[in-house]
């Protein structure tokens, strides 16, 4: 194990490692019951969406773990869980055609991690537009947590407004709000699962929360029939574009972000086995899809086990084997995943946390402020992620070129123009 890993070249310790991953998997635990809660408002099962989770996290961390020897996470990503739900919604197609869109992504990614152009594709995209991307999809899946929690409801004269708090549901709501908020900012390890546990007993003493069982033999996890067909026939080419692209933003950046701050990147600013790394959500995302989940990314509460110590891939081969464990906890999730204000409080804070980017967009610019600023507003406006890429693709491009900056935009977002532009007026709502 120490040889292989290289326990002693990157100064650290099979102790520290498995602190390190004990401490990952309990920052992050929370999507095996976050991601069913999720897309079993697509009508998913949510014993099968739970398997497809962990099968997915095991797969990407396991491919990062031996692959690259990082110790960074990968599981389905939060914020395309809930684009998935809304385009099963808005575009009235089962699950099995946008799990199907989910496999084509998953396969496009592949195949770019295995060649340059993710990274060109990555230095061609604006910062502005990267950061107002990630920030629209908190918005977004901040505002799903609302939603679900009756925080926010629906009003015929002003489309939204405030619910009632009185409500039992809401009212737990805004605790396990309060008190996750206060774990977190007392830096408290797993605040976010934590919280969740303390919201989960409130909600079992008040009769809202019911678990016949906590343990029982894993459920068979399940060969979805991918509808590639269905795809193809509902011209959803821009909801594929939407996991690829969001997905090799996401996983980019949280990459980069994790591996300086434990020391990878060199002077020079590469990644040392980059390409094994990319191919661990790639892959995860693919294999997800086939068993029944979103798109998959690295996960930056990885950077919770880095500041333990973890600097290989052992911290991340004890992630994947603490998710498998977690298997036999199905009747719990399952509990747990019908309950709203027990996940509706992870989702109002993890929109937060992407929100963070918006720092380092030049407001001062307006032709690089306002496609992000567009961007962030579609996206929580349409319920579509898609969308909100679309009208910052279009506008960045048309404003650089009226600011006579034509020549510094990459002609790949003249295309992306172009094709957003021809989808918006021959195939609107997809």
């Amino acid at each position: 194990m120490n040889k292989f890993f290289k326990l002693e070249e990157n100064h650290t310790n099979m102790r520290t490692e498995v602190i390190a991953g004990f401490t990952t998997f309990l920052t992050m635990v929370y999507i095996v019951i976050v991601n069913p809660a999720i897309l079993s408002s697509a009508g998913m099962p949510i014993d099968q969406v739970f398997m497809a989770t962990i099968i997915a996290a095991v797969v990407g961390t396991l491919i990062m773990a031996f692959g690259a020897n990082y110790p960074i996470a990968i599981a389905p990503g939060m914020g395309l869980n809930a684009y998935f739900v809304t385009e099963v919604i808005q575009q009235d197609v089962s699950y099995s055609v946008i799990l199907g869109a989910v496999f084509l992504a998953g396969v496009l990614f592949v195949i770019l991690s295995l060649t340059p152009f993710r990274e060109i594709l990555i230095t061609a995209i604006p910062s502005s537009l990267k950061y107002g991307i990630t920030s629209g999809i908190g918005l977004f899946i901040a505002f799903l947590g609302l939603r679900m929690s009756g925080i926010i409801v629906a009003s015929e004269s002003t489309l939204v407004t405030l619910g009632d708090l009185t409500t039992p549901s809401t009212a737990l709501t805004i605790f396990g709000l309060i008190v996750t908020l206060i774990l977190i900012a007392r830096n408290v390890t797993g605040g976010l699962f934590v919280g969740m546990l303390i919201t989960g007993v409130v909600a079992l003493f008040t009769g809202q929360l019911q678990i016949e069982s906590v343990a029982s033999a894993p459920p068979a996890p399940v060969f979805w029939d991918l509808d590639i067909g269905g795809v193809i026939s509902n011209g959803l080419y821009t909801v594929i574009f939407a996991f690829l692209l969001v997905t090799i933003f996401d996983t980019t950046g949280t990459m980069v972000g994790v591996a300086e701050q434990a020391g990878f990147i060199r002077k020079d600013g590469s990644l040392p086995r980059a390409r094994a790394a990319l191919m661990a959500d790639a892959s995860a995302t693919t294999v997800g899809a086939m068993f029944g989940t979103s798109p998959s990314s690295a996960y930056i509460e990885s950077s919770s086990g880095v500041a333990a110590g973890g600097r290989t891939g052992l911290t991340t081969l004890v992630v994947a084997i603490l998710f498998i464990v977690s298997m036999f906890f199905s009747p719990v999730v399952g509990a747990v995943s019908g309950v709203p204000a027990i996940t509706a409080p992870v989702l109002i804070i993890v929109g937060s946390f992407m929100m963070g980017g918006l720092s380092k967009v030049n407001w001062q610019s307006f032709d690089d402020a306002f496609p992000a600023f567009i961007t962030i507003l579609i996206m929580p406006l349409s319920s579509s992620i898609a969308t909100g890429i679309a009208f910052g693709f279009i506008t960045y491009p048309v404003l650089k070129l009226v600011k006579g900056k034509g020549k510094d935009v990459h002609w790949i977002l003249y295309l992306f123009a172009v094709i957003f532009v021809l989808q918006m007026i021959f195939f609107p709502g997809h």
